[in-house]
């Protein structure tokens, strides 16, 4: 019987044997050097365990057939968002893509208003790059136009 935990599970599962699959490009590393692929890697097998245990325990979770699709629409727009901010991060620079982002998460999925989002959104993009570029030395995607 498909549920709508044993679905969502068996999702998780299939994303973390993907990210196994991609990591497995890079080198793995030791304990005492870990190399590029070994917190993806850590990551992909919790998110794996994690996934089957959801799949074993979710039988007693609401039939796959009685999830409504009501929020859909609002799971497209935060997937929009997402593939925005991966596209435009190289191509716009750090500050302006998650700015925008911010003000797509906030402002549409969440409905704050124009101000409080726009602050919100202002606030975390410079802050986080003041945050990681100037202190952390992080050096972050400034784009064509500086930002």
């Amino acid at each position: 019987m498909l549920t709508i935990d044993r679905v969502g599970g068996g999702g998780l599962a299939l994303v973390a044997l993907w990210m196994l699959w991609e990591s497995r490009r890079l080198p793995l590393g030791s304990w005492r050097e870990p190399g590029p692929a070994a917190m993806p890697t850590a990551l992909a097998l919790t998110a794996l365990t994690l996934g089957v245990a959801i799949v074993a325990s979710g039988a007693a979770a609401a039939r796959l057939e009685a999830a409504g699709w009501g929020g859909a629409h609002r799971a497209l727009i935060i997937v929009g968002a997402c593939v925005f901010l991966a596209l435009g991060l190289e191509r716009l620079g750090y500050r302006p893509t998650v700015l925008v982002t911010l003000l797509v998460l906030v402002g549409v999925v969440e409905r704050r208003g124009l101000l409080p989002a726009a602050v919100f959104a202002v606030a975390v993009a410079w802050g986080s790059f003041f945050l990681f570029n100037t202190l952390l030395r992080v050096p972050l995607p400034r784009g064509p136009f500086g930002l």
